[in-house]
């Protein structure tokens, strides 16, 4: 499998994993965008009250982070961007 379909299909099961976690992220009024995949690293955009939260390192690191790595081959670090 070439290189860009293998970064294509783990882009989807990434999104797929997003859109289960979604709901939780926007019942406190936040939500997340999924801006790249490259290599391994996930690459997000906390939006609404989850960009300013004092938490939102934890939700990215313990929560999304642990969720992506358990559900998704070749996922290593998630990291946020601005």
């Amino acid at each position: 499998m070439s290189d860009t379909v293998q970064s294509s299909a783990m882009y989807d099961e990434v999104l797929e994993v997003l859109d289960k976690l979604r709901p939780f992220l926007q019942r406190d009024g936040g939500d997340v965008e999924l801006i790249d995949v490259e290599d391994g690293i996930v690459k997000l955009k906390l939006m609404g009250a989850c960009g300013s939260c004092p938490s939102s390192t934890i939700t990215l690191k313990a929560g999304i982070e642990r969720a992506l790595i358990e559900e998704v081959d070749g996922v290593e670090e998630v990291i946020q961007v601005f």
